[in-house]
């Protein structure tokens, strides 16, 4: 489980090819941000919690998922909570990410299956 305050994270940006992600506890409302290659968005502390958590919960779902598929299938999963709905899609070992921000600023994004590992563990590093 993540253990998440403001005291815990320090102001960081971590990026990579196709994904980027970071958070600054001395903003008022929009800390976190989240984002590729071509976009980005902020987030607030609520949105960026919900985020980090459904990333780490959908990527430990795919790892569980490896033993109950068979060789070359593919499986979705989705969570969501009342803010943010998280996907991935593809085999446990490869997969997308795809998420949509249902609050006022509605808006979508994509990480590829080359990228996601490294966000997923970007946002383990944040939570160390």
């Amino acid at each position: 489980m993540l253990n998440f305050t403001d005291q815990n994270l320090p102001k960081q940006l971590l990026s990579g090819d196709g994904w980027r992600i970071g958070f600054r506890s001395d903003v008022d409302i929009y800390k976190g941000l989240v984002g590729a290659d071509s976009w980005a968005i902020e987030l607030t502390e609520g949105e960026f919690k919900d985020f980090c958590k459904l990333t780490i919960q959908l990527s430990e779902t795919m790892q569980v998922m490896a033993s109950e598929l068979s060789d070359g299938e593919k499986i979705c999963c989705t969570l969501e909570t009342e803010d943010i709905c998280l996907e991935v899609n593809g085999y446990p070992h490869a997969f997308n990410l795809h998420f949509q921000l249902f609050t006022e600023r509605k808006s979508e994004g994509l990480w590829d299956e080359f990228a996601v590992p490294f966000l997923v563990e970007a946002i383990a590093s944040f939570f160390k």
